[in-house]
């Protein structure tokens, strides 16, 4: 047998076209091979979904795409909002951050507080009888505490009845406002390709007055990895 066949037989076993030409799918096709092996990609397996697969990398996750923002501002539509998209609906008052800027610590720990009492049921009751892996259950939570959406939405169903394809298009359904396109296309990759986005930073963004909007000439990134490790070791009331 010849290395081309060789070649062609590894590429028929990692799923990617068998030319006998070690390309760049190739190789990505075997790297993600081997990472689902036991070791650092093990977490990726699907597993019975639950409230055990809010992960420090899916808080993370999330903070990339929310950024935070220390002391209460208004957001685009004027609604008081504080630390990592909070606003006094979620039954914590932002009111008393205004003019008040907090560590970023308490900015992670209400927010992971909120995920666990709002949001993550809400993923657990839509994906109810699935499994899932981390990555999967980061985007649909991304997704639901973007939208609130997440019992309703049409991708959801779609990938409970098999429809992988489907679903990957209908997630692009949720396009409004326009500016939101971007992190839909993250979640998208991040539930069907397993592509997360975070690195363990995040924006922080001030606040400029008298408009209480944020000053997003003047951002920071900033390392969050321990905040959120000690703000999911701890249970904030």
């Amino acid at each position: 047998m010849s290395l081309n066949d060789d070649i062609r037989r590894l590429q028929t076993r990692v799923g990617v076209t068998a030319d006998g030409i070690v390309g760049p799918a190739t190789v990505a096709a075997i790297l993600k091979a081997l990472d689902g092996l036991d070791g650092p990609g093990a977490a990726d397996a699907a597993q019975p979904v639950s409230a055990a697969l809010l992960t420090p990398r899916v808080v993370m996750e999330l903070i990339e795409h929310e950024a935070i923002v220390q002391e209460a501002y208004l957001d685009s539509v004027g609604v008081w909002t504080w630390g990592i998209g909070v606003t006094s609906a979620s039954g914590h008052n932002v009111d008393r951050y205004r003019d008040n800027p907090q560590p970023i610590r308490r900015c992670v720990e209400i927010f992971v507080w909120l995920l666990r009492q709002r949001y993550v049921p809400g993923v657990v009751e839509a994906f109810a009888g699935c499994s899932l892996t981390e990555a999967q259950f980061g985007a649909a939570l991304s997704f639901h505490y973007n939208t609130g959406a997440i019992g309703r939405a049409d991708w959801v169903k779609l990938w409970r009845a098999g429809d992988v394809a489907g679903a990957r298009s209908a997630i692009m359904n949720w396009r409004k406002p326009p500016e939101i396109v971007a992190r839909r296309e993250k979640e998208r990759a991040l539930f069907c390709d397993g592509k997360w986005s975070q690195d363990g930073f995040a924006t922080v963004w001030p606040v400029s007055k008298p408009s209480y909007r944020p000053n997003f000439r003047a951002g920071r990134h900033v390392d969050v990895r321990e905040e959120v490790r000690l703000a999911m070791a701890d249970a904030v009331p």
